[in-house]
């Protein structure tokens, strides 16, 4: 095992866009939820390359998108967008915007509690958050694969799910205290098809899992899961679909 491990999750524009363009086509639902409006002042928390920041500026609001991802925002960039770089738990904002939004991005927080304050902070009083991510169960075939992978290849379990997974009541109760009424919220089961299969979607939310087996075993490691994974997750036609489950919230600045 490689004893210098990159353990923080890095992004690839190219490779984002490639094996991962599905997280912002299938973000349609949850911005129908914001209905941004004209003149509004949007918060994109975790805009990433700004796929879905630049459809909430066409609808005419004024949009800050934040990410902590300089090559996604170098793509963000590129589409003209104003993006900032910022952690999610360390939002220099107050009493700013009329909403937050964020899609795909807050089960990479594992301070959820300081997010959600931030979140407060930014927002107008009666201000309104819309969010959807990874929720309780989220990729759990994926998840129990990886920490078989550990186990089997003496690789360290606590890089095989570095995500905030939460039930939407953990959640609600989680949002009450950072002073947001939440108005509605849902955990919702979405299988989601992978059109560069399983071995691209690990290679771009798991490389560091790979990485600390080294360059000599990380093919091998890769291999295996998706071999273990294939018949739970690929059907008879090849298509790869990953278990998916997404917590859905809309809340209200108190």
């Amino acid at each position: 095992m490689s004893s210098a491990l990159p353990e923080q999750q890095t992004w690839s524009a190219e490779g984002y866009d490639r094996n991962a363009r599905f997280v912002s086509d299938l973000g349609a639902q949850i911005l129908s939820w914001l209905a941004p409006r004209a003149g509004e002042r949007i918060l994109d928390l975790g805009c990433g390359d700004g796929a879905l920041t630049a459809r909430i500026a066409a609808s005419g609001a004024d949009v800050v998108g934040v990410d902590v991802s300089e090559a996604l925002l170098a793509a963000a960039r590129a589409r003209g967008l104003d993006v900032r770089n910022g952690e999610a738990t360390a939002l220099p904002f107050e009493n700013e915007f009329d909403a937050v939004f964020s899609n795909a991005v807050l089960h990479w927080v594992r301070e959820p509690a300081l997010a959600a304050s931030g979140i407060r902070r930014a927002l107008k009083r009666g201000g309104r958050f819309v969010a959807e991510f990874g929720g309780h169960g989220n990729v759990a075939a994926v998840v129990t694969a990886l920490r078989a992978a550990a186990d089997r290849f003496g690789g360290r379990a606590d890089l095989t799910a570095p995500w905030f997974y939460p039930t939407a009541a953990e959640y609600r109760v989680l949002l009450e205290g950072a002073g947001l009424d939440v108005r509605r919220i849902e955990l919702v089961a979405r299988p989601t098809p992978l059109p560069t299969g399983i071995e691209g979607w690990l290679r771009t939310f798991r490389q560091p899992f790979f990485d600390q087996f080294g360059p000599e075993r990380r093919g091998e490691v890769l291999a295996w899961v998706v071999a273990l994974l294939k018949p739970a997750l690929c059907d008879t036609a090849g298509q790869w679909t990953a278990d998916y489950v997404r917590l859905r919230v809309e809340a209200v600045a108190a």
